[in-house]
């Protein structure tokens, strides 16, 4: 009896054994073929490059190409602003917060995206300040920062990727004008209309609306408007804008009061948080990422403060990551955000725990050869095998996600790519070519 029961327990132990050898010799089969394609890659080694591949089943980094090195992450930066969100955010959005004195309704805004945002198309807050039958009252004052991001390119003003930060935003705050017929544009909020006007100097090429620096005036050629015509303009924020955009959208006064936040202000709840997160990730949208942070702040007192939820998120949050990071935005048009290439493994094996449910998960972000900013980017497919989030600037472009193999398995990688001045497209394809890879035969 004594005898069997050791023979047992051997064959445990060498069946635990073999599993392990084994386990240890396919990654190091996985890392030894990796790295040979890294380094027969003669594009690769015309710029910096990090990568990171990570065995979710293992728990264990398989390979590592300078994953210790810091890179700019450009809109990889959005997956700490994703993660930041599921962390502190409840599952409805804070909208407004109000309070009712006598007659009147204040309200201050928490930095939500979401009010009449062009996606989410949220109207919580809008209709509870439209079915008011109380005068209302906006005070301005919580949101402490500046209208750019630290490190932002201010000569990018004018582009629909960079709108102003600002405690209640409305639209996007941006103004969009579509095609009508040749000769007449639809502009939204209707407010701005009558601060477009023609630039008669301008007679030839084709239609192009911008605006002045540090004014809410919008100038166009004298050419037609051609059809399918639609451009987003950043407008220039300020409290009276906002009131000013706020009245004439719920087509009542609006006032201004300067009036502190209190204790028992009420907070209405709106959209549906992971509704926005995805549609922060899908097209990678600066406007919900910044103000994402600014909701994360709401959650921790009376002060809207990009720095200040950062710093809380760092401390409380991420301190699970080997290396310290360098993080001041929420979307990633910052050049002074860094991170490195295995510090975003580790981010999205938490996110990955975090949400607990693949499926969920990967419905939020882009999808190879499917949706969001990896649709073009891959085959188109309706069986993606990479999820994740890209990230670009100039002379920038990265990729971090899960890539799913024609064995089953699901790893977890980072590939960051810096400092080249060849076209992106040719940086992008040599990512797409390795990722395929471990796809592949792995």
């Amino acid at each position: 009896m004594i005898c069997t029961k050791m023979k047992a327990a051997c064959l445990l132990l060498l069946g635990a054994y073999t599993i392990l050898i084994t386990g240890c010799s396919t990654d190091q089969r996985i890392a030894k073929k990796v790295g040979k394609e890294f380094k027969n890659s003669q594009a690769i080694k015309q710029y910096q490059v990090g990568f990171a591949l990570y065995n979710m089943d293992d728990k264990k980094m398989i390979y590592q190409k300078d994953a210790d090195k810091y890179f700019t992450p450009a809109s990889n930066t959005k997956l700490y602003t994703f993660y930041a969100s599921l962390k502190m955010l409840p599952e409805r959005m804070p909208a407004l917060k109000y309070i009712e004195k006598n007659d009147s309704l204040i309200f201050w805004g928490t930095g939500d995206p979401a009010f009449l945002q062009f996606a989410v198309k949220d109207q919580s807050a809008y209709n509870f300040l439209l079915s008011s039958n109380k005068k209302l009252f906006f005070a301005p004052g919580r949101y402490s920062g500046t209208f750019f991001g630290d490190g932002w390119a201010w000569d990018d003003y004018d582009y629909y990727y960079q709108p102003e930060i600002s405690e209640m935003p409305i639209m996007d705050n941006m103004v969009t004008s579509t095609y009508v017929n040749p000769n007449k544009i639809n502009i939204v909020p209707k407010v701005f209309a009558p601060c477009f006007s023609v630039d008669s100097t301008k007679t030839t090429g084709n239609f192009q609306v911008t605006r002045d620096f540090l004014t809410n005036k919008f100038h166009h050629p004298a050419v037609a408007v051609k059809p399918g015509y639609n451009q987003q303009n950043p407008y220039k924020t300020s409290p009276q804008t906002t009131i000013e955009v706020l009245g004439d959208t719920l087509h009542k006064p609006v006032g201004l009061i300067d009036l502190k936040i209190p204790a028992n202000a009420k907070t209405l709840y709106g959209a549906k948080r992971d509704s926005v997160l995805k549609h922060m990730m899908l097209p990678s949208d600066n406007f919900i990422a910044e103000h994402l942070l600014l909701v994360c702040s709401n959650q921790l007192g009376d002060t809207l403060s990009t720095t200040k939820a950062i710093q809380y998120i760092n401390k409380h949050y991420l301190s699970f990551l080997p290396d310290k990071v360098k993080w001041v935005d929420g979307s990633g048009l910052s050049r002074q955000n860094l991170f490195t290439p295995r510090d975003m493994v580790y981010l999205l094996d938490s996110i990955y725990k975090q949400v607990n449910d693949p499926v969920k998960l990967f419905d939020m972000m882009p999808a190879g050869g499917k949706s969001g900013t990896l649709k073009n980017a891959y085959p188109k497919t309706d069986n993606p095998f990479v999820y994740g989030k890209t990230g670009s600037l100039g002379g920038v472009h990265n990729q971090s996600g899960f890539v799913l193999t024609k064995k089953g398995k699901t790893y977890i990688y980072s590939f960051m790519n810096n400092g080249f001045v060849k076209p992106t497209a040719e940086v992008r394809a040599e990512m797409v070519r390795v990722i395929t890879y471990i796809h592949d035969n792995f």
